[in-house]
């Protein structure tokens, strides 16, 4: 292991709530090991900035990772070369032009269909009634996964990674994660067929149109599922309630001062939905005056970078007119997000504004509990209306 000051945590405090203990880290320990965790992590933001992109240290090839193992070949967990020619075979599915041409019509579509149906009821769950069936229908539009329902795709996105963080080696969360794993591959097998009649720009299609063989194609496809479903039913949920919580916030954008592209750059940026991202040190070599050992794992905690007082006034509040542009939720090197043009335009585009526009009543029920460090996101959101 590094030779990094060592610190403890509570493992179950740091899944309620991690803020305060990676404050205490960016301040006294910047690079630490965690015991805990089995890692060393980095919690600055320009720390993260700097190091994530020196993959010749920092490798996110890992074959014995715990991502690698559940989701399988994925260019999430490659560099160089082979992590580039799985990126540009994935790029026509996700494109800007993609996004605004082909997407974007059906987000509003669905976003809308998912409002009337909640319309009458006068009360809900943000989270397990809107926001998850609205990032999973989407998601089955991206991927081309349209034979695998929204809660079933919901369900396989947490236990795989709920398996990929699962550092404490739980056996059962091992085998639900490969459960689920083994199904998105049925499903994508089942799917070919029709698609190679008639290709088209979803996920499958263009990774299977580019060579990659099935199983290539389901490691992708399972890593977009996990971070596909999770961030955006988050970042949805979340950034309702956030303006929720904060009106004088959310009335900044009906007074046309502010957008709901701040609101969504904002709350990523105040509860980043993607907390931290492994890699593997691959040869013996030092990073901010640490001196690391290979193949030690190490954690480039994104939600601590985001919440760094070197570069946010008051971080731990929620501000839309803030200048977002040093937060780095969707990473800042040569894995940067793929998805995040998508995921933009379906929450500040359309799962947002459209909900607070049509429901202009809408209130908070209740305390919205939050949890995760790896990923974090509201747990459950309940609000009402006058229907």
């Amino acid at each position: 292991m590094s030779d990094a000051p060592i610190v403890h945590i509570d493992p179950a405090a740091f899944h309620a709530d991690p803020y305060p203990v990676l404050a205490l880290m960016r301040d006294d320990t910047p690079v630490c090991y965690v015991p805990e965790l089995g890692a060393t992590l980095f919690t600055r933001r320009d720390d993260v900035f700097v190091q994530e992109k020196r993959v010749d240290v920092f490798s996110s090839h890992q074959p014995a990772g715990l991502l690698t193992r559940i989701m399988g070949p994925n260019m999430m967990r490659k560099d160089g070369d082979a992590h580039m020619f799985e990126r540009r075979a994935l790029f026509p599915a996700l494109s800007p032009r993609t996004v605004r041409d082909v997407l974007a019509p059906q987000f509003c579509a669905l976003v809308q269909g998912h409002i009337d149906r909640l319309k009458p009821l006068g009360r809900c769950d943000l989270v397990t009634d809107y926001a998850m069936p609205v990032a999973a229908d989407a998601l089955r539009i991206m991927t081309g996964l349209t034979n695998m329902e929204a809660a079933d795709l919901d369900a396989a996105s947490q236990a795989m990674l709920d398996a990929a963080a699962n550092y404490r080696g739980d056996a059962e969360v091992d085998a639900k994660g490969l459960g689920y794993a083994a199904r998105v591959l049925e499903l994508i097998k089942a799917r070919l067929p029709e698609l190679r009649r008639s290709p088209d720009l979803s996920i499958i299609s263009v990774l299977d149109q580019a060579g990659l063989d099935v199983n290539t194609i389901a490691g992708n496809v399972r890593v977009i599922i996990g971070g596909g479903q999770n961030e955006p039913r988050d970042a949805i949920a979340g950034t309702i309630w956030a303006l929720l919580s904060h009106p004088e916030q959310h009335a900044l954008i009906t007074d046309g001062t502010a957008s709901y592209g701040d609101a969504f750059g904002e709350y990523v940026r105040f509860v980043a939905p993607i907390g931290m991202s492994p890699r593997r040190v691959a040869r013996d070599d030092t990073a901010c005056g640490v001196a690391l050992e290979k193949d030690e794992l190490i954690f480039f905690m994104f939600g601590s970078a985001c919440r760094d007082a070197a570069h946010f006034t008051n971080p731990d509040r929620f501000d839309i007119t803030r200048n977002t542009g040093p937060a780095i939720p969707f990473g800042a090197g040569p894995h940067f997000c793929a998805g995040a043009a998508a995921s933009k335009n379906l929450i500040a585009g359309h799962a947002v504004p459209m909900l607070l526009d049509q429901l202009p009543d809408l209130t908070l029920d209740a305390d919205v509990p939050f949890a995760g460090w790896a990923f974090r996101g509201p747990v459950s959101c309940p609000v009402r209306w006058k229907s």
